[in-house]
């Protein structure tokens, strides 16, 4: 059963109130970014130490945050992994891991004597290899951006392909800008992430392509705006179902998948909303605004 029977929003007749928002929201989000001059990047990106440790009793996560942070590691990542008495402790610091971990040991074994601290697992992430992971993540943003232009414009035409890029590159601007306001880390997670959301709102967009391109052929004497805000209606019903149920998923990860993947989950909830939102408010007025655009270069 459909969500909506008739739907008959005036969507497109409303695009240039939704483009205000989103660029308000925009400016808000970039403020955010050189306020915090930069986002606040994780050792994957800024490189330190991880150290995975396991103790002989599980202990409340903040009592362990506090043991560690009084030892000389404020700021460090202290989260539950694996097992109830297994931690991963990340520590953005420069040296050797191996002498991070030790330490961390010591911190450890004095702050809660009555524990046994057993160091399971060290790894160390260079400044170099951190930006050379930043350039990378990067390039495979960019790079799938080409790739999505390049197959719009052979399955559709080349004005859908720039519609769908900027409805994409909105909702990567939005959720960044997200995690500078809230000032969460960014990591690799983070851009899994958001590639993850790129893929999801172009998948919302073509239903509603496919819609305009068919409509086209049958609504031939609507004019186009009128054509586009139709067959958005027509996909409404989908598009709020689908989301709603990924939404909910998603939200379940939030509060019970842990401090683990607690970002990715927190990233794709925040991608699912702003993507819905661009595929119908921004993907298919920005067809819209092309097509008046050429008609007005047509009479000039």
């Amino acid at each position: 059963m459909q969500f909506f029977k008739t739907p008959s929003a005036p969507i497109i007749q409303n695009r240039r109130k939704a483009m205000m928002l989103s660029a308000i929201l925009l400016v808000i989000g970039i403020g955010s970014v050189a306020i915090h001059k930069g986002f606040r990047a994780s050792i994957d990106f800024s490189g330190g130490a991880l150290v995975e440790v396991r103790l002989d009793q599980s202990v409340p996560l903040q009592d362990l945050r506090d043991v560690v942070s009084a030892g000389g590691y404020a700021g460090a990542e202290v989260t539950r992994f694996g097992a109830p008495t297994e931690y991963l402790i990340k520590v953005k610091a420069v040296g050797n891991a191996a002498e991070v971990a030790e330490k961390l040991k010591e911190v450890l074994s004095s702050g809660m004597a009555d524990r046994h601290v057993e160091i399971r697992r060290t790894e160390s992430v260079g400044p170099k290899i951190g930006s050379e992971l930043k350039t990378a993540a990067f390039w495979a943003i960019i790079y799938s951006l080409l790739g999505i232009g390049v197959y719009v414009t052979w399955r559709f035409e080349f004005r859908f392909a720039l519609a769908a890029i900027i409805a994409l590159i909105h909702d990567i601007l939005f959720t960044l800008g997200f995690f500078s306001l809230i000032n969460l880390e960014v990591s690799l997670a983070v851009i899994a992430a958001i590639l993850t959301i790129v893929g999801y709102s172009l998948n919302d967009t073509i239903v509603v392509f496919d819609r305009i391109r068919e409509n086209m052929h049958t609504r031939k004497r609507d004019n186009y705006e009128k054509l586009v805000n139709a067959s958005v209606n027509e996909t409404l019903s989908r598009t709020i179902i689908t989301s709603l149920t990924t939404m909910l998923v998603v939200l379940s990860l939030v509060i019970f998948g842990g401090e683990v993947i607690k970002d990715f989950a927190l990233t794709l909830l925040v991608g699912v909303v702003v993507g819905t939102y661009s595929s119908v408010f921004i993907a298919s007025p920005v067809l819209v605004e092309w097509q008046q655009w050429k008609a007005a270069r047509a009479k000039r």
